[in-house]
């Protein structure tokens, strides 16, 4: 439940990041005008991402065994790719990315209502569609037939909606670059769960093999419907009888993602122009 709580706080930040960002510059500069065709491309971005969520959950559902195995795999390992994505992506623009939004903002008030729409559609919409997939195939693998993965995204989300109006009302402030960094580090960790339990989806739809070769088997020790085990699920994706390709795929995403995200960040400098005349 707490990996799933993560995600709800981490994605449902950012967006509530962006919004902020967004309402505050339109009254900073006293365009309160512009706030209804804003909310009105925020709602709709919500409303496609929870469409899109619907239509992964009960889509999935009328597919036979071996298909939503396939499905759910593919898309689980998709989802990995675009949360890692968003994760160095953040790590990366995190200090410009209210520069950004004014700069698009102040772009959409020139061209009208429609721009207004589709500029706030696009920023919310990609956190949510992200939000979307990544918690549809972090719940199926931390608690299938279970409310309590769902329940964490929720309380995440709900969590991140209370931080960012506090951010907008200046009554709260932390140090946004820590805590991506950590949130980031735990979400990669996350996500190396949901991508072995993705592999073993695949490898029960005989996409690919090796399903009957288990590189350990702890279960009489950590039971799975132990409280311990469920938390190691829960937090970790964590399974007491993987098979050895889960692990083998778990360890080279884990370790040089994992090293590369750590690693120290140095800002690129603008590099010297060289085709500029030489000062007498």
């Amino acid at each position: 439940m707490f990996g799933n709580y993560l995600i709800g706080l981490r994605e449902g930040l950012e967006a509530s990041l962006v919004v902020c960002i967004l309402v505050a510059y339109l009254v900073k500069t006293e365009r309160r005008d512009a706030l209804r065709p804003v909310w009105i491309g925020i709602g709709i971005a919500c409303a496609i991402s929870l469409a899109f969520g619907a239509a992964l959950e009960f889509g999935s559902q009328e597919l036979t065994f071996e298909a939503q195995e396939l499905l759910g795999g593919t898309l689980s390992i998709i989802a990995v790719g675009l949360v890692t994505w968003m994760v160095f992506w953040m790590r990366r623009t995190a200090r410009h990315l209210k520069a950004d939004l004014h700069g698009k903002l102040d772009a959409a008030l020139q061209m009208g209502t429609g721009a207004l729409v589709a500029t706030a559609l696009l920023a919310v919409g990609r956190e949510g569609l992200e939000t979307a997939l990544f918690v549809w195939a972090s719940v199926r693998a931390s608690g299938e037939g279970t409310s309590a993965p769902l329940i964490g995204v929720l309380l995440g989300i709900a969590t991140a909606i209370v931080l960012g109006y506090l951010f907008y009302r200046g009554a709260l402030r932390i140090n946004l670059a820590k805590f991506f960094t950590w949130t980031g580090g735990m979400l990669v960790i996350v996500a190396a769960g949901v991508l072995a339990y993705g592999v073993h989806d695949l490898q029960e739809a005989r996409f690919l093999g090796g399903l009957a070769d288990k590189a350990f088997d702890v279960s009489a020790t950590i039971p799975p419907d132990s409280w311990y085990g469920t938390l190691l699920k829960g937090v970790f994706n964590f399974q007491p009888d993987p098979t050895v390709l889960q692990v083998v795929v778990w360890s080279l995403y884990l370790i040089p993602t994992m090293a590369l995200f750590l690693a120290p960040h140095r800002p690129r400098e603008p590099k010297a122009d060289s085709t500029a005349p030489a000062e007498s």
